[in-house]
């Protein structure tokens, strides 16, 4: 058997394990969002194992390039795009995703440690499909194409992650390379947050991938995959007229369905890896 055969298999059998936490996953408002007020806080400090404060339901931290660390209420962490390396931090996740366009989003050998490594690829083509009830949040994906290697075309090999958690739904659209279609914007339903590559070339034009956000209408986008303040202004200079701007100059932000702000907005998170905190 291959080494893809049992990677897949592998996490397939672990996106059946039992729940691993009790909590209760509060319903998912990804069709049907309500109305929120204005207002996302921002928190200068926390360590990475701290609870969240009251009134705040999740905490998204940029890592680096296309990785974040997801972390709910109830002590569960997941790390998108992971590559092996989050900072020297001795954290493991409860949940990692990846995709594999390139080797800054994902790894051959994740910790065995982690109880859920799930990749965003199947067999060529194939596709791969996760829904993963942790109790209190659930993981799912939405496969899309991907462009291979000598300018082919990879069917359904990158995966656009949805984590269900608190009533939010957070969706982090990986290594996208094409406008979604009906069906795969259907699937995916009403983000609340979404992190979205900007670097405008190597995933998907500036305007499309505009078009894109300004379709799925989330109320926070926080950009990655950009690789200068240049790319990055580029995208924000696009987005403007559509999008509020934020810059709070942290890493990660705290928020709540109930805090979420009543204009879609930019976030601008700048990445640092996870160091151990006093």
């Amino acid at each position: 058997m291959t080494f893809l055969a049992r990677f897949i298999l592998s996490a397939a059998v672990l996106a059946c394990a039992a729940p691993a936490a009790a909590q209760e996953r509060r319903p998912s408002h990804c069709i049907a969002i309500a109305d929120a007020a204005p207002g996302i806080a921002f928190v200068q400090k926390a360590a990475w194992q701290d609870p969240l404060p009251d009134g705040y339901t999740v905490r998204l931290h940029y890592i680096a390039h296309a990785s974040f660390l997801l972390q709910t209420p109830g002590g569960l962490n997941a790390v998108t795009d992971f590559t092996g390396f989050i900072g020297t931090a001795k954290l493991i996740p409860d949940v990692v995703t990846m995709n594999h366009a390139h080797e800054t989003h994902w790894t051959a050998f994740p910790d065995p440690a982690i109880p859920h490594a799930l990749p965003g690829w199947g067999p060529f083509g194939e596709g791969i499909a996760h829904h993963l009830d942790l109790g209190e949040m659930l993981v799912r994906n939405v496969s899309t194409d991907i462009r291979s290697r000598y300018s082919g075309i990879e069917e359904k090999g990158n995966s656009i992650f949805v984590f269900e958690v608190a009533g939010l739904c957070i969706g982090h659209l990986g290594h996208l390379h094409h406008v979604p279609n009906d069906e795969q914007f259907a699937a995916l339903g009403r983000l609340d947050v979404v992190m979205a590559p900007v670097d405008g070339g190597m995933t998907m034009p500036l305007p499309d991938m505009i078009a894109v956000l300004t379709r799925l209408k989330s109320q926070v986008v926080i950009p990655m995959h950009w690789f200068s303040d240049y790319s990055l202004q580029a995208f924000l200079s696009g987005i403007a007229g559509e999008f509020a701007v934020q810059h709070p100059g942290n890493s990660f932000i705290e928020l709540s369905l109930r805090d979420l702000p009543a204009r879609p907005t930019v976030v601008v998170l700048r990445p640092q890896y996870l160091t151990e905190r006093d």
